[in-house]
Order: structure tokens, then C-alpha cells, then sequence
């Protein structure tokens, strides 16, 4: 069973490349695929909070 530090660092790694992928479906002007990414976004961003993680260096988004 991973402990807390593992499933910290898994969902920054997605968190990031959720990220990564919304930037790039904003600027193809891809709207349903970054509208299903913001879903997995949100997600990630109140598991992290509630983990306590500082999200003001990593979150590129902002929303």
C-alpha cells in the first residue's frame, strides 16, 4: 500500500500533465477537451489541497 509522500507525488505528476495537456487544448482551441481536462484538473487540485500541498508554483492554470 503506497504511503502518503508516494500518493502526494503521483497526483502532482498528474496534476501536471493535466496541466500540460489543457495549455496545449487551449491553444489548438480544442474546447471539449479542455473542458473533460478541467473536470480531471479540479479534481486533482482539491486532492492536493486537502494534502496540504502548496499549489502556487505548480499551477500554471489559475481557475
Amino acid at each position: 500500500m503506497p504511503n502518503n509522500l508516494e500518493v502526494a507525488k503521483d497526483a502532482i505528476e498528474q496534476f501536471q500533465k493535466v496541466q500540460k495537456h489543457m495549455l496545449i487544448a487551449k491553444e489548438e482551441n480544442a474546447t471539449k477537451t479542455y473542458d473533460s481536462l478541467k473536470d480531471d484538473y479540479l479534481v486533482l487540485k482539491a486532492i492536493l489541497n486537502i494534502a496540504g500541498v502548496n499549489l502556487t508554483d505548480i499551477d500554471k492554470i489559475k481557475e
